[in-house]
């Protein structure tokens, strides 16, 4: 039972990412909705979920191949304070970038999402798994592609797979609700700041890489 944790972890952390609109479900809805179609909303949610898979795959793959030049400690260390950096700016600075209009193509949508996740530090937020037992590669610095290194590779693809599921089906439900029933006035009177719960996740997410 103990080895499913990680795996539901980050599956748990993608459903939460999948909660804020800033990660992208509200700007599928708001095409949906402008173009009256359910195709445009099923395609916005395909392109920002690719998006979002390849923000966070690029710094799972990156974490993993630190792994080889830098000590574990020094490197849980460094992450640690990205993302504790990511989450003081979120505190002091809540502003989304923005380069994109309302008339988007699919290609579009997938760097929009890219962004965007990477701007929130989405990948890294993985770091107390890839960085953990389920992913760890002994031996910092070996190289070449021994069975351990493709057991970690393997682990961790397989978690950021995890993750972009639970992402995709929480903010594809949440749109799709949003959508069908037009509640965009439930939006606007019950949603709590989730911008300001992700900045203390992503402090909360340095804490457990630094210590882990």
């Amino acid at each position: 039972m103990a080895d499913w944790i990680p795996w539901g972890g980050m599956f748990l952390l993608g459903a939460y990412h999948g909660l804020n609109p800033a990660m992208g479900w509200l700007f599928a809805l708001a095409l949906g909705l402008q173009e009256r179609r359910r195709r445009a909303l099923l395609q916005a949610l395909a392109a920002i979920a690719m998006g979002h898979l390849l923000a966070v795959g690029l710094a799972a793959l990156l974490l993993l191949a630190l792994q080889f030049v830098l000590p574990l400690s020094l490197l849980r260390s460094l992450t640690a304070a990205v993302l504790a950096a990511f989450g003081v700016y979120r505190l002091a600075r809540a502003r989304h970038p923005r380069w994109v209009g309302m008339r988007v193509g699919f290609r579009d949508l997938i760097a929009w999402s890219t962004l965007m996740a990477s701007s929130h530090g989405a990948g890294l937020m993985l770091s107390p798994f890839l960085l953990g037992p389920l992913c760890l590669v002994s031996g910092s610095g070996s190289v070449g592609l021994h069975p351990v290194w493709i057991l970690s590779l393997r682990n961790g693809l397989g978690g950021v797979g995890a993750h972009t599921l639970g992402y995709g089906l929480t903010a594809g439900l949440i749109a799709w609700v949003m959508y069908e029933g037009s509640r965009l006035a439930l939006l606007r009177q019950a949603w709590v700041n989730l911008d300001l719960l992700w900045a203390f996740a992503l402090i909360g997410a340095a804490l457990l890489t630094f210590f882990g």
